[in-house]
């Protein structure tokens, strides 16, 4: 039997995320104890205690629903951002928030401008709902704006736009940015992804959340995945003015953020201490890692992430090498970019135990 679905979703090659510590351990027989994850930009930290204890006092209320339009969660994003209430869109993840603009926004005729080198989900969104992608060559393996902004067409509906950049790590001032969103049609929407903004230098980090009461057709998204930790409850948010919030909302699935990670989310957020923790630890790993890096004679790219992106040679036997080790990193051929790793900062005894097998697999090649 042949199922009958659009040729747009066949064509689709599904996310690849970064391997399991338990599909490693099984397929290597390794211990799942001693394997170090370094490949999907999550926060080494771990889950900070704020956020344990409010799932703690969570858990009487997980047989009902939570609150579908997330009052109090969007209450707190509100304080600490200084927009309105009813311009934020919750989402389970920013992965959730991305595909919701591409739902609302494009259809069959219509085209999404990205970057090469950009986040795969911005390609992922536009294939499935059957529009153009449009993308643009990327300019020192990070955006050229300028060429975006060029290459938008009649019928382009969305430009996403990543900042800081991954899987590069690259990052355009806030000018650049603000620049590029004014010259850009009033009936285009900009996608502006900034889930690694907490990890910019505090003089470096986004004021755009504020400008979207200057640009209508601005979303912002947001996530907590990264430096705020918590990756496993899949929770993020948009700030858009009222017509685009209540365009995503109509596409929007009810309950798609659970009552836990909303409440961990409140948490974190007045979690100031933690959040400081995560930057001063990533500023200190991607010293380690780049430092390594340059001593070696390796291309890498500066990073604004809390990853580093380096070339190697042949990644895929790097990569295998690394494996038997009991480090995961990340190959990132899928964003053509067959040479490269991209690296995830651990913790100050995770950099070191990478770079060690690192440096080995590096000496066979």
């Amino acid at each position: 039997m042949s199922i009958p679905a659009p040729e747009y979703v066949r064509a689709i090659a599904p996310y690849q995320a970064g391997k399991p510590i338990s599909e490693l351990a099984r397929e290597y027989g390794l211990d799942a104890a001693r394997i170090i994850k370094l490949a999907s930009n999550e926060n080494p930290l771990g889950m900070p205690e704020s956020a344990r204890a409010a799932i703690l006092a969570e858990l009487a209320e997980v047989s009902r629903y939570p609150d579908s339009n997330g009052f109090a969660l969007k209450a707190a994003i509100s304080r600490h951002h200084g927009v309105a209430a009813d311009w934020i869109t919750l989402g389970n993840g920013s992965n959730d928030l991305l595909e919701l603009v591409a739902h609302a926004l494009l259809h069959p005729g219509a085209s999404a401008v990205y970057s090469q080198h950009s986040f795969a989900v911005y390609a992922l969104a536009t294939q499935a709902t059957g529009a153009r992608a449009i993308v643009v060559p990327a300019r020192e393996l990070g955006h050229d704006l300028d060429a975006m902004r060029a290459s938008i067409a009649v019928d382009t509906r969305i430009v996403f736009v990543a900042n800081p950049n991954n899987p590069t790590g690259t990052w355009l001032a806030r000018e650049e940015i603000a620049d590029f969103v004014a010259s850009v049609p009033e009936d285009v929407v900009v996608v502006l992804d900034e889930a690694y903004d907490e990890y910019l230098e505090p003089s470096q980090r986004s004021d755009l959340i504020r400008r979207v009461r200057e640009h209508p057709n601005l979303v912002v998204c947001r996530t907590f995945s990264k430096a705020y930790g918590l990756a496993g409850l899949r929770v993020g948010f948009a700030v858009a003015q009222a017509e685009l919030t209540d365009l995503m909302n109509r596409v929007r699935q009810p309950f798609n953020v659970s009552s836990i990670a909303q409440a961990a989310a409140i948490a974190v957020l007045g979690d100031q201490a933690y959040l400081q923790r995560s930057y001063e630890s990533n500023r200190a790993g991607l010293d380690r890692l780049q430092g390594a890096f340059a001593r070696m004679g390796l291309d890498y790219v500066p990073s604004h992430g809390n990853f580093v992106l380096v070339r190697v040679g042949d990644a895929a036997r790097v990569y295998e090498d690394l494996l038997h080790a009991g480090i995961i990193v990340r190959p990132v051929g899928n964003y053509g970019l067959p040479e490269w790793l991209r690296i995830t900062v651990g913790l100050p005894e995770e950099n070191d135990a990478f770079l060690r097998a690192f440096e080995r697999a590096m000496g066979r090649a």
